[in-house]
């Protein structure tokens, strides 16, 4: 086949999606966008990266600091930020096949003609283990991150998307990552998408 795909890749806090994604994008050949639209962002709008990444799906995010209830509420340079990632992501769908993290790509490329969106969890004592085992981090830290992160993801895909970023009606698959491990999500999922997309064909 042809024709250009994508798929978008959301996830809980320490379920591994990052690397997943990063694995299928190479057992694929294809691109994946992560960090790299923060980073088209800033150059658009000649902001620092860091400016950036304050306003952005982050727990230290200043949008999330402010005096409204967590989720509600906006203002302009939030609205800017989106909007330039907003046009880079359907850029980067148009232009190639790739693998897309977060950044409400799911909800921005909900009318793109091949896409599959991809859902990643874990339950709590494995997102727990894999944050203190890959990531370093000390426990106390790693429960700390877990419960901030999820939280302002999930308010800012409710803020620009209106629903929950793990809802089951705007997703095709939703994979528990502690059930195989990295390597084997990565390749349940190389496989649903090759039979998608007709890629052994």
């Amino acid at each position: 086949m042809s024709d250009k795909f994508v798929v978008t890749i959301a996830r809980q806090f320490g379920s591994l999606g990052r690397p997943i994604a990063k694995q299928v994008s190479e057992m694929l050949g294809i691109e994946y966008y992560d960090r790299d639209i923060v980073d088209m962002a800033a150059k658009k709008l000649e902001l620092p990266v860091s400016t950036i990444s304050d306003y952005e799906e982050s727990a230290k995010s200043a949008f999330f600091n402010m005096s409204y209830p967590l989720g509600m509420g906006t203002n302009s340079i939030q609205d800017t930020i989106f909007a330039t990632q907003k046009k880079i992501i359907i850029d980067l769908a148009e232009k190639e096949s790739c693998i897309i993290v977060g950044r409400c790509a799911d909800y921005i490329l909900s009318d793109h003609k091949n896409i599959i969106k991809v859902f990643i969890y874990a339950p709590y004592a494995a997102r727990l283990r894999n944050c203190v085992e890959r990531l370093n981090m000390q426990p106390e830290e790693a429960r700390r991150m877990i419960a901030e992160v999820d939280k302002a993801r999930e308010a800012y895909h409710r803020q620009y998307c209106s629903y929950s970023m793990s809802d089951k009606d705007y997703k095709h698959i939703m994979v528990d990552s502690s059930l195989l491990g990295v390597d084997g999500t990565c390749e349940v999922l190389v496989d649903i998408i090759k039979k998608k997309f007709y890629l052994n064909k």
